[in-house]
């Protein structure tokens, strides 16, 4: 009865993450809020019912902060350097094989508009960046590994988070969002380290929007 019942709360969180985050990327503002404000403002409100519901994930929280933080910090911003090569090499090749590629990733960052560097930046490195690793990996794919096997896990996990984003209809951003889900899945499944995946996720946010745009 007890699985039963973590199984459908895993479930019925994954389905609000979906209901909150689906609009998102169809309209991109709601009212005064634009896209960075929106999102910042669902990842805070599945954060706070994360720690209110799984004590795992909060013992987990802590704990993987007091063990090997150093090298978390530099394999976080080694994975980030690994992964924006990658968006690199992806832009790069993408512009030049598909006609649709270019408006893509234009699109994407035609979401900077109105949004100001300085608010946009500490908005993805102190919410909206560790909040989608804390929820997606360190609480979804983790619960999920643990009722169906860690690949089945990362598979429903990445699929789940790959999906939030076909709401966009834009092509590159399903594509981006798939290698990011499986990267960060791998990534969580190899060291099971929450504070790795969320430096990795949150840096390589900052490069490739404000440091190293890819356009």
């Amino acid at each position: 009865m007890q699985v039963k019942h973590q199984a459908r709360i895993t479930w019925a969180m994954a389905a609000l993450a979906l209901a909150l985050f689906l609009p998102v990327f169809v309209l991109k503002t709601l009212g005064p809020f634009d896209f960075w404000w929106w999102m910042a403002g669902n990842a805070s409100l599945l954060m706070l019912l994360v720690a209110w519901i799984d004590a795992d994930w909060r013992r987990g929280f802590l704990l993987d902060a007091s063990r090997g933080l150093w090298w978390k910090i530099l394999l976080g911003m080694g994975s980030a350097a690994l992964l924006y090569a990658v968006f690199w090499l992806g832009n790069l090749f993408s512009r030049q094989l598909f006609d649709f590629a270019g408006a893509g990733i234009d699109q994407v960052y035609g979401l900077k508009e109105g949004a100001g560097v300085w608010r946009m930046g500490l908005l993805v490195a102190l919410i909206i960046g560790p909040a989608e690793e804390l929820f997606w990996r360190a609480f979804l794919q983790r619960r999920l590994a643990e009722a169906h096997g860690p690949w089945l896990g990362l598979v429903l996990a990445t699929t789940l988070y790959t999906g939030m984003h076909v709401a966009s209809l834009n092509p590159m951003l399903v594509l981006a969002a798939g290698v990011c889900g499986v990267f960060w899945g791998l990534l969580y499944w190899r060291f099971r380290s929450l504070w790795l995946n969320v430096l990795s996720h949150t840096l390589w946010d900052l490069a490739v929007f404000l440091v190293f745009p890819l356009v």
